[in-house]
């Protein structure tokens, strides 16, 4: 406890100081040296008390009654653990990347701040702390957000992120109202002491999907997501991404497994189906998307649905009395969390990267990176395989886990459940694939092929600052995959406390396999895998170069009978896309092309022209804002009246509330 408030604080400090430091030259190096070294401490002091036993402590801050409650119990040091170590690899990029930041005086007193923010959210043992926690976070990436703000749409990106962020925090502060009671004792001990009405329990459960849904980014709820997140400096991105949806992961665990006590069956539908709906879109969205952090920031939205699959079956599980089954789905949710931070730190490291090396973002004017950043593309590759859930890499274990999980729904008593379990695995799966097609084709656009404009033929490979962090991460990547039964383990305490179950010790099992249930049903082991791999491919490469001819022959590339296209005969990133986009988005999007080929003897270009509609925008935000819009406006007159006109509302309104007093009496 001593070691995480005085790392919390030191965060703060460090904000604080770091406005005094702004004219000078080593101050981008010298704040996020100190929160890399301030992050790292907290995340080894996480990683090695999990299974200590819980402490507790108030503060003298916040309200005078109630104080301030830190609690840390296992839950929240696996968090911790989550949150500190994405903080330290982006610390560690930002070091380097941070010497490109044309404002650095609008990151740097934030980046602390939000830093401290996410861990005492994660630490907070009362409604009040936690809000304010939560509070201060949201304004502090706001901020961040709009560092660049000459930038096009980026205050737009603001202005929504900010309606989205209040919103969510409404949600919760009404949802912790609910759990208090009437007694209005807001520490969390007394919230889980106070059993709520059926009735009042799915009200909460709701305001709870709304308030942590909104800023984990899941739909409808998602709209802020892909235009705050690019607009962000891309280690701002990478811990918005990577961290902060963890941390309303988080929450929304805390307050279903935790607060409002034992769960009922359908509490795990919203978050069933919510996570269907949020991984299949999620993905959709990113196939659709030609900006290479827009593609990132959809695919976060897909992971965090995926991440809420896991948690809806564990509520299943644990409501229908299967605390094995619970524990599993848990891990599972638990695992996949970590691995997201891993690779998707990694993606928007490599993407940041090349935004600084080119100057753009759009994959359209990439291309052939791979001979220019060699290293950088190396580690992009190695998330992109995590990512697409390609053994042997993270991602593929933790979605291995909650296909485990949902083999497993058979037992459970609800027929609703044994129904729509599967539905939401066919919609896993049908993510999982398009994923993989998702980053074939961001790498492939990004890295392969050959320039397609003059500065990604001159990029140089990033600073060594950056590339650290990228390899560290996605060498992580691969460690967790081929040894998840450690992260597993590692784990149990916090699934335990929250399901009254856990999963079968994973250390003692031979040959360094993991067997979520038994032997005899299903087991995984990466290491032996990618030995099988790494075997098979050196074998070919052997025989390939022993036996084939040496003889090299060069020739130019088939050019469809029209010579000298160059780079524009390359497939782009939109030509990739295009049939899944014929085959979904016609659906999902309302997608269609217009084609205009103008006839024989007209030198005017081709044309094609492809339309998008969100309908999550058109259909549920368009009207309120348009609505908001016209009462604005309408409104807008009342300032111009004169004071006997405003005398005669105030009188009107005493009179109907006068009325209202004495019906209601």
């Amino acid at each position: 406890m001593p070691i995480v408030l005085a790392c919390v604080a030191g965060l703060l400090a460090v904000s604080a100081l770091s406005l005094p430091l702004l004219r000078h030259r080593a101050a981008t190096a010298a704040v996020y040296s100190a929160c890399l070294a301030i992050s790292l401490v907290l995340c080894a002091a996480a990683v090695l008390s999990i299974g200590q036993a819980d402490s507790e402590t108030v503060l003298p801050l916040g309200l005078p009654w109630l104080g301030a409650h830190i609690r840390l119990d296992p839950l929240a040091y696996a968090f911790l653990a989550i949150v500190n170590f994405g903080a330290a690899s982006a610390s560690l990029y930002a070091i380097g990347y941070g010497r490109h930041e044309a404002e650095p005086a609008r990151v740097l007193p934030f980046y602390p701040a939000f830093l401290a923010a996410m861990n005492l959210v994660v630490i907070a043992d009362d409604a009040y702390s936690f809000l304010f926690a939560w509070e201060l976070m949201s304004l502090a990436s706001w901020a961040l957000v709009m560092a660049r703000h000459h930038a096009a749409k980026t205050a737009y990106a603001g202005l929504v992120y900010l309606i989205m962020a209040s919103f969510g925090t409404f949600a919760l502060l009404f949802a912790f109202g609910l759990l208090a009671g009437a007694h209005g004792d807001y520490a969390f001990d007394a919230i889980r002491a106070h059993h709520l009405s059926p009735g009042l329990a799915g009200l909460a459960l709701v305001l709870a999907v709304v308030g942590a849904g909104s800023k984990a980014g899941l739909v409808p709820l998602h709209v802020w997501l892909p235009l705050a997140h690019p607009a962000a400096p891309s280690h701002v991105s990478a811990l918005m991404s990577g961290v902060m949806t963890k941390v309303a992961i988080y929450a929304f665990i805390r307050v279903t497994f935790d607060l409002m006590g034992a769960p009922a069956w359908w509490w795990s539908l919203p978050a069933l189906l919510l996570g269907g709906a949020t991984a299949a879109i999620g993905v959709l969205y990113a196939l659709m998307e030609t900006d290479l952090k827009r593609v990132l920031a959809y695919s976060t939205i897909e992971n965090v649905g995926i991440i809420f699959i896991a948690i809806g079956l564990a509520l299943a599980f644990k409501a229908s009395g299967l605390p094995g089954a619970a524990a599993l789905a848990l891990t599972a949710a638990l695992f996949h969390s970590l691995n997201h931070m891993l690779f998707k730190s990694t993606l928007f490291f490599g993407a940041g990267s090349v935004i600084v090396a080119t100057g753009e973002q759009d994959m359209e004017r990439l291309g052939g990176l791979i001979h220019r950043m060699p290293i950088s593309s190396a580690a992009f590759l190695a998330a992109s395989m995590a990512i697409s859930a390609l053994p042997p890499f993270n991602g593929f274990a933790s979605e291995w886990l909650i296909f485990q999980s949902i083999l497993v729904s058979p037992q459970l008593p609800r027929m609703g459940l044994k129904l729509l379990v599967p539905a939401v695995g066919v919609l896993l799966a049908l993510a999982a694939a398009l994923a993989a097609a998702c980053f074939v084709r961001a790498f492939g656009a990004t890295y392969l092929g050959r320039p397609r404009t003059t500065a990604a033929g001159e990029a140089r490979e990033a600073d060594r600052w950056s590339l650290a962090a990228m390899l560290t991460c996605a060498t992580l990547c691969l460690l967790t995959g081929l040894f998840p039964g450690i992260v597993i383990d590692w784990l149990q305490p916090a699934v335990t406390v929250l399901v009254a179950g856990q999963m079968p010790p994973q250390a003692a099992i031979p040959w360094l396999s993991i067997v979520p249930i038994s032997a005899s049903r299903s087991s995984y082991n990466g290491f032996l895998l990618f030995a099988f791999v790494a075997v098979s491919a050196s074998f070919a490469a052997v025989v390939v170069h022993r036996f084939a001819s040496r003889m090299v022959r060069k020739a130019p590339f088939w050019d469809c009978g029209y010579p000298g296209l160059g780079v524009v005969a390359q497939y782009s990133a939109t030509s990739l896309a295009q049939p899944i986009r014929r085959v979904f988005a016609t659906v999902a999007f309302a997608a269609h092309e217009q084609a205009e080929m103008p006839p024989p003897g007209d030198l005017r270009p081709a044309s094609l022209r492809r339309f998008l509609r969100d309908p999550v925008w058109h259909f549920m935000y368009a009207p309120v804002a348009s609505a908001v819009g016209a009462s604005a406006t309408l409104l807008n007159h009342v300032q111009f009246f004169t004071i006997r006109r405003y005398l005669s509302f105030v009188f009107v309104a005493l009179i109907v509330l006068l009325v209202v007093l004495a019906l209601w009496g």
